[in-house]
């Protein structure tokens, strides 16, 4: 029994010298300790995952990528191989910062790729996000070209915003993006560093009729306006979309809010009809706070 608590705290001790190598960021320190490790106690079960991250240290290139393809295999391996083997050994929390790192290399590396719709993740954008790099992800953001209308660059934009400007100065981006991609809005809920956005989407979810799927997201800024009517300047300074359905709604009640505050009865009641026609659950939610 000596003899394995000893051989057990022994197994301890190397790992831990990994693992501090790993943490300093130590290619030859962490491939020192592997080794040794390897030698004495080859079948301890942290030895897979340290070889993994070890392994990624020694593999750092700084190599700009010449092909979207390149890019795609090596963040793939990152996200697939590497961040698992990262998890097992740190913890989540841990984890994500090392990680960072990593992503921040592949950002560096990937800046000279221009944006492709049919390589959308393949962009240091979407990289510096993943390293926690707001500001770098909106300098590269700006430089791609009407990247307001294009799905993928929109949500890179209110992520990163979100997390510079909070969730109030970013509304009018979350609208367009809702109205243009609600597939991308829905990936992007679950990011919001304010617990409130998720919150709301659980609740238009569960409450507005027809909801359930990602493209009922279009409906989500008109449903936010009617249960936040306080809300109504942030939003109605999204920029024109493509005039949808969900689209005209918002602005809809943006009008009527105004003529409320006017007090135009006569108004009001015409332009409800009008909500009415458009959508009944909505009418029916912005009716339930008059």
């Amino acid at each position: 029994m000596q003899l394995d608590i000893f051989e057990h705290s022994g197994a301890v001790m190397v790992r831990n010298d990994v693992i501090h190598a790993l943490e300093q960021r130590d290619a030859q320190g962490a491939r020192v300790a592997c080794n040794r490790l390897s030698d004495q106690w080859p079948l301890d079960e942290a030895l897979p995952a340290l070889l993994v991250l070890t392994e990624a240290l020694e593999r750092r290139e700084h190599q700009t990528f010449a092909r979207h393809e390149d890019l795609g295999t090596a963040r793939q391996t990152l996200e697939n191989v590497i961040r698992p083997a990262a998890i097992r050994t740190f913890g989540d929390k841990e984890a994500t910062q090392w990680l960072a790192g990593q992503w921040e290399d592949l950002a560096r590396r990937a800046e000279p790729l221009p944006f492709r719709a049919d390589h959308a993740d393949e962009h240091a954008a979407a990289l510096w996000l993943q390293a926690s790099r707001w500001h770098d992800a909106v300098q590269v953001v700006n430089s791609i070209e009407s990247w307001r209308r294009i799905p993928a660059p929109l949500a890179w934009m209110s992520q990163a915003r979100l997390h510079l400007f909070g969730l109030q100065a970013t509304w009018p981006m979350l609208a367009e993006l809702a109205w243009l991609s609600p597939r991308r809005l829905a990936e992007l809920v679950p990011r919001s560093p304010d617990p409130l956005l998720p919150q709301l989407v659980r609740r238009f979810e569960a409450d507005f009729e027809g909801a359930g799927e990602a493209a009922d997201l279009a409906w989500f800024p008109a449903w936010v306006l009617a249960e936040r009517p306080q809300l109504a300047e942030h939003l109605a300074a999204a920029q024109a979309s493509q005039h949808s359905s969900p689209e005209q709604a918002m602005r809809l009640l943006v009008e009527l809010l105004g003529l409320e505050h006017q007090g135009r009865h006569h108004d009001i009641v015409e332009k409800r009809k009008t909500l009415r026609e458009l959508h009944p659950s909505l009418y029916a939610a912005y009716m339930k706070t008059r």
